[in-house]
């Protein structure tokens, strides 16, 4: 049984490389498959640098920390296209213990924010066809359109909301398919954030 937490969301920095080498090990196989497409058994110091030093316009990237252990739960991050500089390319990946509580809908919606911020108006994904948690994140954003289909996988695209409704509506429709528990309804895991 666990009691109701608050959940610390901030911007990812070098010096987070540790706790993501951290989250990346609570990561499942299966896990690691679905964020990487591909197997994964570690983290490469190119990579922790790739994935912790970022310039917070183009690149952008959230931590998810439980404050009463200081651990990672989870991150997502955004990365603008090239070509389009008003599409970005999400990635999310949040910790087996965790997955279902909110925690990356309380990350994509902080990340959406951000997004907006910086101009993006949309977010695209290459996911598995059968990852029910990225999809359910990315439909519970906003409209979701196939943009490619190939062997398994997909890339969809979502427009972002112009404004925060998105995400009343996604924290109400969280709350509804039980993936957050509001504060004061019995034991689990509460995403009230702070940061």
């Amino acid at each position: 049984m666990t009691t109701a937490k608050t959940l610390l969301v901030r911007p990812i920095c070098p010096e987070d490389k540790q706790l993501l080498r951290e989250g990346f090990e609570r990561l499942s196989r299966r896990s690691r498959y679905q964020r990487f497409l591909a197997p994964q058994e570690r983290l490469s110091e190119r990579e922790l640098r790739y994935f912790s030093e970022v310039d917070h316009h183009d690149h952008e990237a959230l931590l998810a920390i439980d404050p009463d252990t200081s651990r990672g739960l989870g991150v997502a991050r955004y990365v603008r296209s090239k070509t389009d500089p008003g599409v970005a390319e999400l990635a999310v990946a949040v910790v087996d213990d965790w997955q279902g509580q909110g925690v990356g809908s309380r990350l994509v919606g902080a990340l959406a924010d951000r997004a907006r911020a910086e101009a993006i108006t949309s977010f695209t994904a290459l996911v598995f066809a059968d990852n029910e948690l990225m999809l359910k994140l990315l439909r519970d954003l906003g409209q979701v359109r196939v943009v490619h289909s190939e062997q398994g996988t997909v890339e969809l695209r979502v427009d972002l909301p112009e404004t925060g409704f998105g995400h009343v509506r996604r924290l109400l429709g969280a709350i509804a398919r039980g993936e957050i528990i509001p504060f004061g309804r019995g034991a689990g895991h509460s995403i009230d954030s702070v940061g």
